[in-house]
């Protein structure tokens, strides 16, 4: 595809770069990675004649309510002033995400997001943000990731060795959910002027075979990675299961006009990708993996996932990054065109937070970085999008997040994203906690399996999850 169709489909698209820095902490050493902002900005200036000229950062709810609600650090206050104003006096268009993953201590030691006050302590640390900066502030972002701080931390255990409850962790995805349209409310109500949305960390992927249950299997892993946000966001409803069950609503967490403000309007949506994925039945590990690798591949991951009906393989013959993601540029487009069959005009303008690709081995000869190459992926990358923009998918804005970003997560965790690696080359295998690594997350009684449809045992491979 050429740079010319690109130019034309992408051309109303804000450009820009994001961080996890938080602007309320204290000024950190010069930053290492401002290396990789600037091939990001010199790649989109090759590429499309472009600049990126917006800048997403953190604010900081640790630092700047450190000592419990109503309570204020007013040199952390300063600290976000000064770098809102340092950004609009270069031209540059200030967005800012409110939560990025860490809760002041006061609100985890009473239960995080299993407790229904963080929501509404989220609202008001909102509204007040808002009240200070909302002439300067251009787009508002309630959180960089919904799944992680719920999904990953309170029902797997992630994060924390000890917090993973399983099946008991679900209200904190209902509970997130209320904080964020409680927080679009209350931006709302003080006037903010920019835009108002949150982010979801997109996943996608294709069935490993074209046996009805892989694509099943598939249709499992979208529900409990997309669907169980974006359905209570945009449908108003909590995700359903094929066995007519809502798991997050069974816990009983859900309170009469709760999912009214989870559905209220969002300007744009946020997704956050990393890398697709092939999914397959656990029935069918023999099938797709040779019987010497088919041990390997029941890991701490699809221990856990298994229980959800569903694993993940290793692509054939698919190139990978060094974290072991394989490069697969239609990936994305694909996953977004799936959610646009889902939910089609419900969906809000998109925004897509690009992690980066994780290309660390993008090298040349020399041992530099092989900016032909990288350039080459993200074009393909590109072209696929841009077919879906050209074909009436409003994408709004395009962000790179740097590779240096949440690296240690990012490395702790890599076998999550890292089933291709190939036996020759392992990704770093670092320590995972040993709640996740021994107790799995959902394992739990089959009576109470079958109960909360946290078990999905296939039944039919037409009873996909998509038709509950």
């Amino acid at each position: 595809m050429s740079d010319g169709f690109l130019h034309e489909s992408l051309r109303g698209v804000d450009w820009g770069v994001a961080t996890a820095d938080t602007i309320a902490a204290p000024p950190p050493p010069p930053p290492e990675r401002g290396g990789h902002f600037r091939q990001w900005t010199d790649d989109i200036r090759k590429l499309l004649g472009v600049t990126a000229d917006t800048h997403r950062m953190v604010a900081g709810w640790p630092q700047l309510q450190p000592d419990g609600p109503g309570s204020w650090d007013l040199e952390a206050l300063d600290r976000c002033e000064r770098a809102l104003d340092a950004l609009l006096a270069q031209g540059t268009r200030p967005a800012l995400t409110l939560f990025d993953r860490t809760l002041p201590p006061w609100l985890d030691a009473a239960g995080g997001w299993l407790a229904r006050d963080t929501a509404e302590h989220f609202a008001a640390y909102a509204a007040e943000l808002g009240r200070r900066f909302g002439d300067r502030v251009e787009r508002w972002i309630t959180s960089t990731d919904l799944a992680g701080p719920t999904l990953a931390d309170h029902v797997a255990g992630m994060y924390s060795p000890g917090r993973g409850a399983g099946r008991a962790g679900l209200p904190a995805v209902h509970h997130i959910l209320l904080a964020n349209g409680l927080a679009t409310q209350a931006l709302g109500a003080v006037g903010v002027r920019g835009r108002i949305g949150t982010t979801v960390t997109l996943v996608g992927g294709y069935a490993a075979t074209d046996d009805p249950y892989d694509r099943l299997a598939l249709e499992r892993l979208e529900s409990w990675t997309n669907r169980i946000f974006l359905d209570p966001l945009l449908l108003g409803e909590h995700m359903v299961t094929e066995h007519d069950v809502a798991p997050v609503a069974a816990t009983g967490c859900v309170r009469p006009g709760d999912l009214e403000v989870i559905a209220t309007a969002q300007d744009l949506l946020g997704l956050s990708w990393h890398t697709p994925f092939r999914v397959t039945a656990p029935e069918n590990l023999p099938r797709v993996l040779p019987t010497t690798k088919c041990r390997s591949a029941l890991n701490e991951v699809n221990r856990l996932l298994v229980g959800l009906g569903f694993a993940i393989v290793p692509f054939d013959d698919v190139e990978t990054t060094a974290y072991g993601w394989p490069i697969i540029p239609e990936g994305l487009a694909d996953a977004v065109a799936g959610l646009c069959d889902l939910y089609g005009d419900l969906l809000p303008p998109l925004s897509v937070v690009d992690n980066g690709m994780g290309d660390l081995d993008l090298v040349d000869d020399m041992g530099h970085s092989d900016d032909t190459r990288r350039r080459a992926l993200l074009r393909a990358r590109l072209s696929w999008l841009a077919r879906l923009v050209a074909g009436g998918v409003e994408v709004c804005g395009y962000e790179y997040w740097s590779v240096l970003d949440n690296l240690e997560a990012k490395f702790r965790y890599t076998r999550l994203y890292a089933m291709a690696v190939p036996d020759h080359a392992l990704a770093p295998r670092p320590t995972m906690p040993s709640d996740w690594l021994h107790r799995g997350a959902f394992a739990v009684a089959p009576a109470a399996c079958t109960e909360t449809g946290l078990a999905l045992v296939p039944r039919t491979p037409t009873q996909g999850a998509g038709a509950s």
